[in-house]
């Protein structure tokens, strides 16, 4: 908002004073000297007007605020249009898929930034992507009303022209996973403990045993927390990427339930993805590196003691 200007002075600029032709002359005009204090400036001092006043106009007025208003909306619109495209943008969980890490009607934060910076999405994490193709074939496309519009446009909903859907990452680009029925899914070789965010009474795979699948670089598998109520990878591997999503449809991360209040929570990776020896580069590593060790070793051994021998 303006705030008021203020004059560069307090008052009029004080200059000495300069006799004037006639005072110069005495008082009575006989060439004397002028009497002390009888001098007087020609003109008006720098900066004062000609009617005697300062010459200013005194602290501006601030702008209204209803003059205001359309531009602190239109910074704020601004704002918030660029946080969507770049930071975070909410959405609305629609159905059942994520319960009970997540329930219907909850609003969660998703974090765009991240993969501006070549961040890839990592197992653990719950992410949202567009649609595959095919995934949500035949799935009806609710009529926006204007409200609904208006905040999709700056980023309190998400657009409902985008079809979008929300799984937890289980498996990366070089990844095998699988899961046989009555068992645990198993992540290179690795059985998964998933009982902190599997819906109560679910089971990892019994409705869609799958595996082993070997994952493609810059692809994902996904699988929804309410495994009985989740069409997830498991279910499309007919389409093109065999149930894989490639990793430029995922929007971002989804990291906070921001709303209801009372639901508020972070969403953090859990630690069973966090077990030894889960990731398959480093176990492709190891492998070669600690068979390579075995094999050189007695080859070592040997021409030392042929060596010593000589």
């Amino acid at each position: 908002m303006a705030v008021g200007a203020r004059s560069g002075h307090d008052g009029p600029e004080e200059r000495p004073e300069q006799p004037s032709a006639s005072s110069a002359a005495g008082p009575s005009g006989s060439g004397g000297e002028p009497s002390p204090g009888t001098g007087h400036a020609e003109g008006p001092p720098v900066g004062a007007a000609a009617d005697g006043g300062t010459g200013d106009d005194g602290p501006k007025k601030p702008r209204s605020f209803w003059k205001e208003l359309p531009l602190l909306i239109g910074i704020a619109l601004l704002l918030a249009l660029l946080i969507k495209t770049f930071l975070v943008q909410a959405f609305s969980i629609p159905s059942d898929s994520m319960m009970n890490t997540l329930q219907r009607g909850d609003r969660v934060l998703v974090d765009k930034l991240t993969p501006w910076f070549g961040s890839e999405p990592e197992r653990g994490e719950v992410v949202v992507f567009h649609d595959p193709g095919g995934w949500l074939e035949g799935e009806p496309t609710p009529e926006p009303n204007i409200l609904q519009e208006f905040l999709s446009f700056i980023g309190l909903m998400p657009s409902s022209e985008e079809k979008d859907l929300i799984k937890r990452v289980i498996a990366v680009g070089g990844d095998t996973v699988e899961c046989k029925k009555g068992g645990k899914v198993v992540l290179n070789g690795k059985p998964l403990d998933e009982t902190a965010y599997i819906a109560p009474g679910s089971t990892p795979c019994d409705d869609e045993p799958f595996g082993p699948i070997k994952v493609p670089q810059d692809r994902i598998w996904v699988m929804g927390d309410n495994r009985q109520n989740s069409l997830d990878s498991r279910y499309h591997q007919e389409l093109p990427g065999n149930g894989t999503v490639a990793t430029e449809r995922v929007v971002g991360r989804a990291v906070v339930v921001a709303w209801p209040l009372d639901r508020w929570s972070t969403l953090p990776v859990p630690d069973t993805f966090d077990q030894p020896g889960l990731s398959a580069a480093a176990a492709a590593a190891v492998g070669p590196g600690a068979l390579g060790l075995a094999g050189a070793l007695p080859i070592v051994l040997w021409r030392r003691k042929r060596r010593t021998a000589g």
